[in-house]
């Protein structure tokens, strides 16, 4: 089970935040592009930083907690899954509480 353990937490924060695109209709997912702008910059930066400190021997991953699944520069495919379902469900929860509170501008609409 250990090694499940990244993946159920990427699979808890699905659960616990996905449901809003059905439940309150957020309309994230159908927005695709502009949720891409948003999170594809940030995940960059992020996983270049892994990059390079999992090549200087930073940091590392545990390996007994990890699928063992490994893409390019020895980044877990658990990391890079984290910055894409992480940054989703974050929008997702601000874009649910913004439905639960009509007319609360966050700033685009401004």
């Amino acid at each position: 089970m250990n090694k499940w353990g990244y993946i159920a937490m990427l699979a808890f924060t699905v659960v616990g935040s996905f449901w809003l695109e059905i439940a309150l209709k957020v309309g994230v997912l159908r927005r695709i592009k502009r949720l891409a702008l948003s999170i594809l910059p940030v995940a960059l930066v992020f996983l270049s930083w892994d990059a390079y400190a999992i090549s200087h021997r930073h940091w590392q991953f545990d390996e007994h907690q990890m699928l063992g699944v490994v893409g390019p520069f020895h980044i877990p495919l658990e990391e890079y899954l984290f910055f894409i379902i992480v940054p989703i469900a974050a929008v997702m929860t601000l874009e649910g509480v913004r439905q639960v509170k009509k007319h609360w501008p966050v700033g685009d609409e401004l």
